[in-house]
């Protein structure tokens, strides 16, 4: 993926193995069973209407597609009240409401492909169907912005409507920022992927597309997208990967989408070149993972299908979300994004504080690793895995446990594992009191009510540190995981009093008890449950509590084996005294 050629090629790619599931009206495509909370109905619309978030930009900048026509032919069928694969009425909070988002995106995009072809009479039920959502209820998220983007779609191809209420969403989302950039995803404490890809990304399309009659909400958007690029490029290794973190992580190079919206609002937030360079980067780091991003349909999953890591929304056309990234299709071959060289990742400070995120971002080796400390969400499911582990990499993924019992199923990698049986364990949930000072984050969580734990998470890349004050009412078992390692190519192996690591082809991870009163010990984690790698080693300190107060510390490396991966176990960084930890 080096050029607008290469996109455009990538666009049919993605799209052309779809074409077999269409349904007889073209309405409806059946891309396997429907799993998520949504109806199948809603879930048939989705694979239906995601796609357009790539093929719409394709075809405003010029690129050649075959197949419109299912497209066209779709929403009028859709649309149709008479017809039997009439789409239904959108209700309050109906996920009908997202993927209507889409063919409003589309529509402003190119209304050549989807609304000339239309006859008179389908296009007043296009028109009918898309305004009756502008009035639904919707989450207090970024949900928000859907019906802006079917009001963007209406605006273009001339149908009226109240603008008012489109304006009293956009002044809610806007009380979502943060400063510096930042927006939370409502009234919650997520600051994940859905700050670039939805309320960035959104924003920055409203500020393209309405900026004319809405100019200062527009320069504001803009604004915001420019101060959050600062921060969000250090999410994003030197080859491109982005750190997985945080929920709907199947939506995969969506995590670029942000890079691609940039362009399309004018917004050079930093030298063209470097943008273009975290996008292709992004794209070609996927590309170069057939199990995730092959010649076939898009699966549930992240680096290999995975249906563990679905939310309890994603249907089988979920992953199409990922097109969002395509979205400089639009723009023309001689735009300054397009003409610039490629530039490669900017050499970025090791360390990058990040208190809106309650994060810590590490760099070494042109890996990231992110400390989290701050955000949680009880809703989806694995939410304590996605949100609230100690540390997220760009090597070695994370981990969702795969049953209740042990360490094995647990799959505990970056979290401190307590239990009072030895058999089931809970982990960091919900951390609380949270602080982020320079490179260290502090926060307090309640595993039961008569135990306190407070920790500790210090950058030292490419090591961090970690101390824990428990404060315990009972009995506890401990199990402290490092990051999980690909098992598959190999591995050698090492666990003693106070350490444990384990190294091979997929690098070297490891941790050192910093007062060497646990046992190390290497666990075979149940496949499936890393979203990188499908089979994983975990190197775990091992220790047990009796009730009282007790401080556990310990370094964690993980970082690429080889000489220099040995070199860094060899200097373990000196013991670092953390606010408050004595």
């Amino acid at each position: 993926m080096t050029d607008r050629n290469a996109l455009q090629g990538f666009a049919r790619r993605l799209t052309e193995p779809l074409l077999p599931h269409f349904s007889e009206g073209r309405a409806r495509l059946r891309l396997g069973v429907n799993t998520a909370i949504h109806d199948d109905t809603a879930a048939e619309l989705e694979s239906f209407a995601r796609p357009l978030w790539g093929l719409a930009p394709l075809a405003a900048g010029g690129g050649a597609f075959e197949h419109w026509g299912h497209w066209a032919r779709g929403l009028a069928t859709g649309t149709d009240p008479d017809h039997p694969e009439y789409w239904g009425e959108p209700g309050p909070h109906d996920q009908r409401i997202v993927e209507m988002a889409a063919i409003g995106f589309a529509l402003a995009l190119a209304p050549d492909r989807l609304w000339d072809p239309l006859k008179g009479p389908e296009r007043d039920r296009v028109a009918r169907w898309l305004r009756s959502a502008l009035d639904r209820p919707t989450t207090e998220n970024n949900w928000l912005f859907f019906p802006v983007l079917i009001g963007l779609g209406l605006d273009r191809v001339g149908v009226s409507y109240d603008h008012a209420p489109i304006r009293a969403r956009l002044d809610r989302l806007e009380s979502f920022a943060l400063g510096d950039g930042w927006y939370a995803d409502g009234p919650t404490e997520r600051r994940d992927y859905y700050v670039p890809w939805a309320m960035h990304f959104y924003g920055l399309l409203y500020a393209a597309l309405a900026g004319e009659r809405d100019p200062e909400r527009a320069v504001r958007f803009r604004m915001r997208a420019s101060l959050f690029a600062g921060d969000f490029q250090h999410w994003f290794a030197d080859d491109g990967a982005a750190v997985p973190y945080g929920r709907s992580l199947t939506y995969r190079f969506a995590q670029a989408a942000f890079w691609a919206a940039l362009p399309y609002a004018g917004v050079e937030a930093l030298p063209w070149g470097v943008v273009k360079g975290h996008l292709l980067r992004h794209l070609r780091w996927w590309q170069r993972r057939p199990e995730a991003v092959g010649e076939g349909l898009l699966s549930i999953g992240y680096g290999y299908p995975q249906p563990a890591l679905a939310e309890q929304y994603n249907a089988p056309g979920s992953p199409y979300w990922a097109m969002k990234s395509l979205l400089p299709l639009a723009l023309p071959a001689g735009h300054p994004f397009w003409a610039a060289p490629e530039l490669p990742a900017p050499a970025l400070a090791p360390v990058s504080a990040q208190p809106h995120a309650g994060a810590v971002l590490m760099r070494a080796d042109g890996e990231v690793t992110l400390l989290a400390g701050r955000q949680h969400h009880a809703w989806v499911r694995h939410g304590a895995e996605k949100y609230a582990k100690f540390a997220y990499s760009t090597r070695f993924g994370f981990s969702l446990p795969s049953g209740p019992l042990g360490l094995e199923q647990g799959a505990y990698d970056s979290m401190l594992a307590l239990s009072d049986d030895s058999t089931h364990y809970r982990v960091r949930e919900e951390p609380g009191a949270t602080q982020v000072a320079g490179d260290t984050i502090r926060c307090t969580w309640h595993p039961w009510p008569d135990v306190e734990v407070t920790t500790w998470l210090t950058a030292a890349p490419p090591w961090h540190l970690r101390t824990h004050r428990i404060r315990t009412g009972r009995t506890l078992h401990t199990a402290e995981g490092g990051f999980a390692i690909d098992r598959d190519p190999g591995l050698t192996r090492q666990a003693c009093a106070g350490r444990a690591r384990a190294w091979g082809p997929a690098g070297l991870t490891g941790l050192i008890d910093s007062d060497g009163q646990r046992t190390g010990r290497v666990v075979d984690a149940l496949p499936g449950t890393n979203v990188l790698a499908r089979r994983t080693a975990l190197p775990t300190l091992i220790g047990q509590l009796t009730p009282g107060e007790h401080w556990l510390r310990c370094v964690v490396l993980g970082t690429a084996a080889g000489p220099e991966g040995e070199a860094a176990w060899r200097r373990p960084p000196a013991h670092l005294t953390m606010g408050g930890s004595t």
